[in-house]
């Protein structure tokens, strides 16, 4: 069982930046892939961005490429997303989650665990 715990989300205007955390309960999250997928209201859950366990394996969404970054610090338990250069369309919770297994995965029914969400809003 894997605890994840997100945070740094907000609200900024268009253009502004923020690094979302995700903090794992356990020091076997480096054996897990990560995602981060959002949700906005009255929409789908969509994938955003996955990294592999060992952070050398990355996709992202078309919407967020050159935009967002995803990592990993297996040391700390933790990923993280930068996002810049946000939009109002980017508002959303935004969601981490983590299975087990290589590679990268990219639609939520391949994971596992979730967290609990932190919400970014995007003022015009």
């Amino acid at each position: 069982q894997v605890q994840l715990v997100e945070s740094g989300g907000g609200l900024v205007q268009a253009g502004g930046s923020l690094r979302l955390s995700c903090a794992a309960s356990r020091r076997t999250f480096s054996m897990y892939a990560m995602g981060w997928f959002r949700q906005a209201p009255g929409k789908e859950r969509e994938f955003v961005a996955a990294i592999s366990w060992s952070g050398d394996m990355r996709n992202y969404a078309d919407s967020v490429k050159g935009r967002f970054t995803i990592s990993r610090d297996n040391l700390k338990n933790t990923g993280y997303l930068q996002v810049n250069s946000l939009r109002p369309e980017d508002t959303a919770v935004y969601y981490c989650a983590a299975r087990g297994g290589g590679g990268y995965y990219t639609s939520k029914e391949q994971y596992t665990y979730w967290g609990q969400g932190t919400q970014v809003t995007v003022s015009s």
